[in-house]
């Protein structure tokens, strides 16, 4: 059968979150990108996440925020309880200058984004299996798994902590943690009744969570220690029934009887890799007119959750420096949108790194050891004071996008 051919003018490898905002914000200046997704449909896993300030910003900036503050609350504070002891401590998520976050639907998200995309922008069951680039500043040439060839002046990888395009860069592979987490959705359908704050429980190697959604959903999480032959295991079921009888045995009853009305086809278990501060820092990020963003660029652990939010930031920088030179040069210029992402680069390395950091640091302290020194740095200097400071990393604003007349838009 002869291979399909196409041009594009940019292509986006991956559609979750950071492809389809960076599509959004491609868009909204004028130029219309192909988002490569090798799943059939919209991925929702993960179940929820939570958008702290700086992910609204991006959101704001973008297009889409008004579409989800109006569905689910703020939540200003925490409660964590020490599994060991009982004693509960209330910890502010508010930023000194911002709200606390909001937990939503991850799929409610990416829906959201995706109705900003003009027709036909997602190509669904699209795997590449190899890149060729044609020059030093591209085009670029995609093989998929199906044999269809694109070319593209542009490739921005956002496949991923797995990236394709991250090791093609030559960007060093994520390092395992020796941890997972595991995310999901318990459903109610008379109701839960649990108070709207944030509830989490911390004993020694696992941390879990319950974030009500809305009066019939609560998004549950558990993140621990795996040292090595101890990884979970075993099909949703299974893993539902470890975490109840073994993982969170200690825990208070309301943990166990949210996660015994999991939805298990929300349930997603994955290890927590990260990409070493240092090799953000002085790795190879881009390569002519190709990069990476979100979790192809920085995977980070959840302590923070800065995850999605930092991919949000990443599409409106990106679109921003892209569409800076496309509206200055009335289309997109090899030479020229190499310098614009090279500026992309420089603005997001030590912003990201520091994220990575910070984030490692968190869950550090909150999964620490059993000795007391540990637990009176977890509860006395971690929760009270430097938790703080950590989470005023969202009190971030990633900027706007450049605005656009109708002479300026590439079809």
């Amino acid at each position: 059968m002869e291979k399909m051919v196409l041009e594009e003018e940019i292509v986006i490898v991956g559609g979750g979150i950071a492809g389809l905002a960076t599509a959004v914000a491609l868009q909204r200046v004028g130029i219309r990108a192909l988002v490569l997704e090798r799943s059939d449909g919209l991925r929702a896993t993960g179940a929820a996440l939570s958008l702290f300030p700086n992910a609204w910003r991006a959101l704001d900036a973008l297009g889409v925020a008004h579409k989800l503050t109006a569905v689910y609350a703020v939540r200003k504070k925490a409660y964590v309880t020490d599994v060991a002891t009982g004693a509960v401590q209330e910890v502010s998520l508010m930023g000194n200058n911002s709200d606390g976050p909001i937990t939503v639907h991850r799929k409610a998200l990416l829906e959201s984004l995706a109705e900003e995309l003009p027709r036909n922008s997602i190509r669904f069951s699209s795997k590449p299996i190899s890149i060729e680039a044609q020059g030093q500043e591209g085009p670029y040439a995609i093989r998929l798994e199906d044999g269809t060839v694109i070319t593209t002046k542009v490739l921005i990888g956002c496949d991923g902590v797995n990236s394709f395009v991250a090791r093609k860069l030559g960007l060093t592979q994520p390092v395992n943690l020796g941890r997972s987490a595991l995310v999901a959705l318990a459903v109610f359908p008379e109701g839960h009744g649990v108070r709207e704050d944030v509830q989490q429980f911390v004993d020694v190697g696992k941390r879990g969570g319950i974030v009500p959604l809305n009066d019939k959903e609560i998004c549950w999480f558990l993140t621990f220690n795996t040292p090595k032959g101890e990884a979970m295991t075993g099909d949703p079921e299974q893993i539902q029934k470890q975490v109840i009888e073994n993982y969170a045995k200690d825990f208070p009853p309301i943990y166990a009887e949210v996660v015994r009305h999991c939805d298990l086809s929300t349930l997603n278990l994955a290890p927590l890799r990260l990409r070493l501060p240092w090799d953000l820092i002085f790795g190879n990020v881009s390569k002519g007119n190709m990069t990476v963003a979100g979790d192809a660029m920085h995977p980070m652990t959840p302590d923070l959750g800065q995850g999605g939010c930092s991919a949000l930031e990443d599409a409106v920088v990106l679109g921003r420096h892209i569409g800076k030179s496309f509206i200055d040069n009335r289309r997109l210029v090899p030479g020229a949108v190499a310098r614009a992402i090279e500026e992309y680069v420089k603005e997001r390395r030590w912003r990201t790194a520091w994220l990575i950091t910070g984030s490692y640091i968190s869950g550090w302290a909150q999964l620490g050891g059993e000795g007391w020194l540990m637990k009176m740095f977890r509860d006395v200097i971690f929760y009270r004071f430097l938790f703080k400071r950590l989470i005023g990393i969202a009190d971030y604003d990633c900027g706007k996008l450049p605005l656009l007349d109708d002479q300026n838009k590439i079809q």
